[in-house]
């Protein structure tokens, strides 16, 4: 009777999987920042995870690489420990990296058969980065952050994805955006590989002050990014101080001892010319 009862229940998930099916491949577009945690959801998983397979494809990956088989990890990729199957057979990363973008496709198999369509996932990854140029030796005079959205086949700000397109821009503290109208920034865009470059000259008050780049897909925010930016000056002089002082200290009493050797010497030169005289 259980048997039958097995027969029975996989027979109505063969018959959900080619109704679903019916309706073409679902696809979901995730965004993260760079080293966030992150769930791909697998939108046609079945009420066991032990049907379900994840395939990945990237740039550098001229194959799909398979890194879940059948509910079970496959432990012969780079990124295996830091992936996990949730209990909804979706994937989930750990400590994301921008390198993991790409496309994931969730696939339920039964003796060996696909069953339904694929379920992708298009994992897009914010990352901000940051060079400063100096006026001397210890003032950063300027700072050029660097926010990029790296996604498979280079998506690009300007294309649409799915029926509206995605938009990068940096804001403030205040949230609020900052464009080339003020003197104080300079941005530069690249459309092509969704690229914008925010530069600024600091003052006094930037100390501990938040740059945030935001990212927007179909007029909503997806994630941010955020620069902090950490004076050097202070470090400089803490440094120096921390380790100029000893060694200005050893040099004293270096100094002194050998001054005294030299008296010492000195002495004992004019005891011995007397003793001969």
């Amino acid at each position: 009777q259980k048997e039958k009862m097995d027969e029975c229940l996989l027979g109505l998930i063969i018959l959900s999987l080619l109704l679903a099916g019916s309706s073409g491949v679902d696809e979901t577009h995730v965004f993260i920042s760079f080293g966030e945690n992150v769930r791909l959801p697998c939108n046609n998983a079945l009420h066991e995870c032990k049907l379900t397979t994840w395939n990945y494809n990237s740039f550098s990956h001229l194959a799909a690489v398979e890194l879940i088989g059948l509910g079970m990890k496959k432990t012969d990729t780079e990124s295996h420990e830091r992936l996990s199957l949730g209990s909804d057979c979706s994937l989930n990363i750990k400590n994301v990296t921008k390198e993991e973008c790409g496309i994931y496709t969730c696939r339920q198999f039964v003796n060996d058969r696909q069953l339904g369509t694929d379920a992708r996932v298009y994992l897009h990854v914010l990352y901000v980065s940051s060079s400063s140029s100096s006026s001397s030796q210890t003032e950063i005079s300027a700072v050029t952050l660097s926010c990029q959205l790296y996604s498979y086949a280079g998506v690009s700000c300007d294309d649409s994805v799915g029926s509206e397109g995605i938009q990068l821009f940096w804001v403030n503290q205040a949230g609020v955006i900052l464009t080339k109208s003020d003197s104080r920034y300079q941005i530069l865009s690249s459309s092509d590989h969704c690229i914008r470059n925010l530069t600024t000259t600091l003052l006094n008050e930037d100390h501990n002050r938040e740059w945030r780049c935001n990212i927007t897909h179909r007029n909503q925010v997806k994630t941010s990014a955020t620069y902090t930016l950490k004076s050097s000056v202070i470090v400089i002089i803490v440094e120096f101080a921390v380790f100029a002082a000893p060694t200005v200290i050893l040099l004293q009493i270096f100094c002194e001892r050998r001054a005294g050797r030299k008296d010492s010497q000195h002495s004992e030169e004019i005891v011995m010319n007397t003793i001969f005289e």
